[in-house]
C-alpha cells in the first residue's frame, strides 16, 4: 500500500528467510531473519562500517543524522 510505514525491499529464501525492511519515514534499513517462520525470528538495524544506521536517503522523509 502507498502509505505503509515499513516496506520490504529485499527478500531471500523460503525456509531460511532474510528480508530487508525500510522505514519509509526515516529511511532506516532493518534485517529480518528466520530459519523457520514458526519458531520465531530476529530483527536488527543494519549499520555501516562506522556503526551508523544504513539509510536510504531517497526514501527518507526525516533524516536521523540531524
Amino acid at each position: 500500500m502507498a502509505n505503509d510505514r515499513f516496506v520490504e525491499t529485499y527478500s531471500q529464501g523460503v525456509t531460511n528467510v532474510r528480508k530487508i525492511i525500510v522505514d519509509s519515514e526515516t529511511g532506516v534499513n532493518y534485517l529480518l531473519m528466520s530459519s523457520n517462520m514458526t519458531s520465531g525470528c530476529g530483527l536488527a538495524v543494519l549499520v555501516d562500517e562506522n556503526g551508523k544506521p544504513v539509510i536510504n536517503p531517497e526514501e527518507a522523509i526525516v533524516s536521523i543524522y540531524q
